[in-house]
């Protein structure tokens, strides 16, 4: 799956981009007819622990899936971001399975 990556205010190292990008390839399990995804990293000035924002866009025919999560650190964000998406394709797989 093409998994675009942007940092917003600061430069992502290439093991954070491994990462994600090995967790988002893990959605094709739960449903192949993903197109694309787009993600989002931002940091944001606060005196607040959880200041990373994790935010993913999952295209498929038809529809699109979108997650936002807050926390300490990206790789907690994108751990439940993606069981979040996994979920959401699931049901849509069953949703298409019951129509058909």
């Amino acid at each position: 799956m093409k998994v675009n990556i942007q940092s917003v205010n600061f430069s992502a190292d290439k093991k954070l981009i491994d990462f994600i990008q090995k967790r988002m390839d893990k959605l094709d399990l739960f449903y192949d007819k993903v197109i694309q995804s787009d993600v989002y990293l931002k940091v944001e000035n606060t005196s607040d622990k959880e200041n990373k924002i994790f935010e993913a866009r999952v295209n498929v025919p038809g529809d699109s899936f979108v997650v936002k999560k807050q926390c300490k650190t990206f790789e907690e964000g994108v751990d439940m971001a993606v069981s979040s998406l996994e979920r959401q394709l699931k049901r849509r797989k069953e949703k298409l399975r019951t129509h058909i």
